[in-house]
């Protein structure tokens, strides 16, 4: 089932999404219909993330800057025959930012989108703007906010709440060197690909883990989760569809 406007723009052939009004009243439509499931924090701390859509170019943005980092898939319980771990031919059309963690961050080099922690007071659409600012220096105002997705319970002690966000066209970013190692911006026709997602089962948990194949690496839980219902949901209107019954690889849960 597909949301408002032409289907044919979301399908499984990796075509670049054109970034138009179209993609964005789409996208908004369709989280307007959804049936956002709010988790209760017992204890857990509440965090928001962002989902940011903006334009991208082929050429300019296709490049990974990060050296290849083979040794890290090996933690992935999964087959990564032919994963380089790098990001590179991923841009074109209408994407969404996607960040390396600084070296110095916990969970250092890991994939991540623009968040953290809410404020006392702050809903969590403030949060995720007051974050996606720090980070990666966007400044954007609450009309740019599309909707709210799903909460998501981590293993960590968190629940993290996305808010998709209309970016602009050809931003200005400037990443936090504390923050960000490197920030990309992922074709939107990237998380539509047919072997998205992956599910790999683990001993350690009966749910599934889930695995978002994106240029030469996997992302996994939360942001893997998190990006499987914006997919779902924005995208292609599959109203109401979950993922917090996602697993997390063992490596999140700490």
């Amino acid at each position: 089932m597909t949301g408002d406007g032409d289907p044919t723009r979301f399908g499984h052939d990796r075509a670049v999404i054109p970034y138009d009004e179209q993609l964005r009243e789409t996208i908004a439509a369709n989280l307007a219909r959804h049936h956002r499931w709010a988790a209760p924090l017992d204890g857990r701390r509440h965090a928001a993330v962002a989902i940011v859509v903006v334009d991208s170019d082929a050429d300019r943005d296709g490049i990974d800057p990060a050296p290849s980092d083979v040794g890290r898939l090996t933690a992935i319980p999964s087959d990564v025959t032919g994963l380089d771990g790098q990001m590179t031919g991923v841009a074109g059309g209408a994407a969404f930012l996607l960040s390396r963690r600084a070296a110095l961050r916990s969970h250092s080099r890991q994939w991540a989108l623009p968040g953290g922690r809410c404020d006392p007071g702050e809903t969590v659409e403030q949060t995720a703007l007051r974050e996606l600012h720090e980070e990666l220096g966007l400044a954007l105002g609450e009309d740019a906010i599309l909707g709210v997705l799903d909460d998501y319970p981590t293993r960590s002690g968190y629940v993290i709440t996305p808010v998709v966000i209309w970016g602009g066209g050809d931003v200005e970013l400037s990443p936090s060197p504390d923050e960000v190692a490197f920030v990309y911006r992922i074709g939107l026709h990237e998380l539509c690909r047919a072997d998205s997602p992956r599910f790999v089962q683990i001993p350690e948990s009966d749910q599934p883990v889930v695995q978002v194949p994106l240029g030469g690496d996997l992302i996994h839980a939360p942001t893997g989760a998190v990006l499987v219902q914006f997919r779902w949901v924005g995208l292609e209107g599959r109203i109401d569809a979950r993922v917090d019954a996602f697993e997390q690889p063992v490596f999140a849960w700490q």
